[in-house]
C-alpha cells in the first residue's frame, strides 16, 4: 500500500507518532515493542466495538493502552521539559455531536485522555489547564499520580543530549492517538502527548486543542494528529482536513495528503496524521521519516505498521 494511499473496511486507528522509528534506527526488541504496543491498544479497542460500545468508549480505552506503555510519548514513558518535569496533554472528541474534552499540561494524572473525557461529561468546559486539571481528576475520583510514574531512563537520557550547547528543543516522538467508526456510525478521535523534550515549561502544542490536533466529525472524519506541534496549530490541521472534505467533496485520502504533505510543510513543519471517514477508510499520510500505526478491520484483521510495511499480526 502506498504511503499516501488509504485502505477500507477500517473500525480502529491508532498512531504513536510521527518520525520516531527511522528505518533501522532501533533494534528488534524495540521494534518489538512498538508493535506490542499498538496491538494492544487495537485489540483492547476493538473489543469495546464489538461488544456494541461506542467510538468514543474504543479511542479512550486505546489511548489508555498507550498511554501506560513508556515506548510511547504519552503518561508513562513521556518526555521531560526544560525543568525536568512531565507536562502532559490530552484531548477527546465526539463526532456525533462535536463534543470534545482536553487537559493541558497536567502533572500527576495517569491517564490524561480519561481526564479530557471527564472534562467533556462533567464539567461546563472543554479545556482545563495545570493543577486546576488535576484537581479536577481528584475530584472526580482519579487517583493523584506522582511524577516519578511518568520517569524513564530513555526520556531523561534525551533531555540530557537535548541540553547540550547548540541542542534545540525537538519534538519528543512517540504522541499517541486514536480514530474510530462504530456500529451506528459514529465517530471519535482522541491525542495524548508528553509535548517536546525540552520545552518550555507551560509549553502547548497541537494534541489537546481541537481542530488543530484532534478532530471528529460524523459527516465527514475522525482526525488525530502528530509531529511539530506550532505547525498544526497554525494550521488549524484536524479542522482544515473536515473542511477540505466538507466544502470541496475530498475523498479522505486527498484532503488527509494536502494538509500533511503540502500545507504543513509550507510552514516549516512535519508530521503525520490518522484520519477515519464514517465509510471505515482510513489515510495516513506524513511528511516525515514514518508514522508508527496500526488499523484494525472490521472482521478483526488487525495490521501494524512500523517502517511504513504492513505486518499482520492477527
Amino acid at each position: 500500500m502506498s504511503v499516501h494511499g488509504s485502505v477500507h473496511g477500517v473500525v480502529l486507528a491508532v498512531h504513536g507518532g510521527a518520525g520516531s522509528v527511522p528505518r533501522g534506527s532501533v533494534g528488534q526488541e524495540r521494534e518489538r515493542a512498538y508493535h506490542d504496543g499498538l496491538t494492544e491498544a487495537l485489540r483492547a479497542g476493538y473489543r469495546v466495538l464489538t461488544e456494541d460500545g461506542s467510538s468514543l468508549d474504543a479511542v479512550e480505552t486505546a489511548v489508555r493502552v498507550l498511554e501506560d506503555d513508556p515506548s510511547f510519548n504519552a503518561g508513562r514513558g513521556a518526555v521531560l521539559n526544560a525543568d525536568a518535569a512531565h507536562e502532559l496533554d490530552a484531548s477527546i472528541m465526539n463526532g456525533r455531536d462535536l463534543r470534545s474534552g482536553a487537559v493541558l499540561g497536567v502533572r500527576h494524572t495517569r491517564n490524561p485522555v480519561s481526564l479530557a473525557r471527564l472534562v467533556m461529561d462533567r464539567s461546563d468546559h472543554v479545556m482545563l489547564a495545570g493543577a486546576g486539571a488535576d484537581a479536577f481528576a481528584t475530584r472526580n475520583g482519579m487517583p493523584h499520580t506522582a511524577q516519578d510514574y511518568f520517569f524513564t531512563q530513555r526520556r531523561w537520557d534525551d533531555l540530557m543530549d537535548a541540553k547540550r550547547p547548540g541542542a534545540a528543543s525537538r519534538e519528543g516522538g512517540g504522541t499517541v492517538g486514536a480514530v474510530a467508526v462504530d456500529r451506528a456510525g459514529d465517530l471519535a478521535a482522541a491525542t495524548s502527548t508528553g509535548g517536546m523534550t525540552n520545552m518550555l515549561g507551560g509549553r502547548v502544542g497541537d494534541s489537546a486543542i481541537a481542530g488543530a490536533g484532534t478532530y471528529a466529525d460524523n459527516r465527514t472524519v475522525a482526525v488525530s494528529c502528530t509531529g511539530a506541534g506550532e505547525g498544526f496549530v497554525r494550521a488549524v490541521a484536524a479542522y482544515d482536513i473536515c473542511a477540505l472534505m466538507a466544502y470541496t467533496g475530498a475523498p479522505v485520502r486527498r484532503a488527509a495528503a494536502v494538509v500533511i504533505n503540502e500545507k504543513i510543510p509550507a510552514l516549516g513543519a512535519a508530521g503525520g496524521v490518522i484520519a477515519l471517514d464514517p465509510r471505515g477508510e482510513l489515510a495516513t499520510p506524513h511528511s516525515t521519516a514514518g508514522l508508527v500505526n496500526g488499523y484494525v478491520t472490521r472482521d478483526g484483521r488487525v495490521v501494524v505498521r512500523v517502517y511504513d510495511d504492513e505486518t499482520p499480526t492477527a
